[in-house]
């Protein structure tokens, strides 16, 4: 199973669960190749051209799978063409986060804030066209507010200048931000999702603070190259459909702050085409671009 990002993330610590489960119920040993790079597009390419045998499967993520195809003026690989979708995973969301001296305590003080001082309000993100990026551009594209995007070269620092309150605020992914948010060290304004998020309950939605429509999630999926015969596709839907749904899976997944969701192959592959469109939008909007 290819992750196209590093060890230790979210995608990564997924592929692994998929992964031994995968083992146990089929007698043969599934692998974990982190192959990072390029926003995800190296290791992601690399799946797209392997051999259709049921051997190679992708942990498939928002940036490359959905995001890339409206930010990069060609990709070498076509998200929708070139998989055969297997199953969702899971899915996660993002937190509003602020430091905890600044003087708004909701999104909608947040956006009377921005409008008195357009311009001056800068958030963070863990590099140009991540969807923690998008999310930032979804937000002034839907509020018609001013605001600064500051990227870095990833979470760690674009979160710690919140922390230190040289930046404004961020959207963080929640597995990075939850245990930020419960020591105290940011404030969280609202989530990015439709629904609230188990692991922050008590921190309201963008949409329900006034911002009607607002919906922004990371994604976490299993797919294989696009020849992939539909009978192996069904058996690791299956498989992988149960395994989603035991306690103690569901538990640990819930526990990195995502949200379990499992989905027939046709479902992944709708899933992933509304997500395609809903970015192309936001995209289009931030005029971001990458050569």
């Amino acid at each position: 199973m290819i992750v196209p990002w590093t060890a230790g993330g979210t995608a990564d610590l997924l592929a692994r669960i998929a992964s031994q489960k995968f083992s146990e119920s089929f007698g043969q040993q599934f692998v974990v190749d982190n192959r990072p790079g390029a926003g995800g597009l190296i290791g992601t390419e690399q799946a797209a051209k392997a051999a259709p045998d049921g051997h190679t499967l992708l942990l498939a993520t928002t940036a490359p799978n959905s995001v890339a195809p409206s930010l990069y003026a060609k990709i070498p690989f076509d998200p929708v063409k070139d998989f055969a979708s297997i199953s969702l995973m899971a899915t996660t969301c993002y937190v509003l986060s602020v430091h905890p001296s600044m003087q708004v305590a909701n999104a909608k003080q947040l956006v009377a804030l921005a409008k008195a001082r357009p311009g001056q309000l800068t958030f963070s993100s863990p590099g140009s066209g991540t969807p923690n990026h998008l999310s930032g551009e979804m937000f002034k594209m839907l509020t018609g507010i001013d605001m600064q995007h500051v990227p870095y070269k990833g979470s760690a620092q674009a979160i710690a200048d919140v922390m230190g309150g040289q930046i404004a605020m961020s959207f963080e992914n929640i597995v990075v931000a939850s245990p930020i948010v419960k020591s105290g060290r940011i404030k969280a304004l609202a989530v990015t999702s439709a629904k609230r998020a188990g692991a922050l309950p008590t921190v309201p939605t963008i949409a329900e603070s006034g911002v009607p429509g607002f919906e922004a999630v990371g994604w976490f999926g299993v797919v294989a190259p696009a020849a992939t015969p539909k009978d192996v596709v069904a058996k690791l839907n299956g498989e992988l459909v149960r395994v989603l749904a035991t306690p103690d899976i569901k538990e640990r997944i819930s526990s990195l702050g995502a949200e379990v969701v499992s989905t027939t192959p046709d479902g992944l592959d709708q899933f992933n085409r509304a997500q395609i469109a809903l970015w192309a939008k936001v995209v289009k909007a931030s005029g971001a671009k990458i050569e």
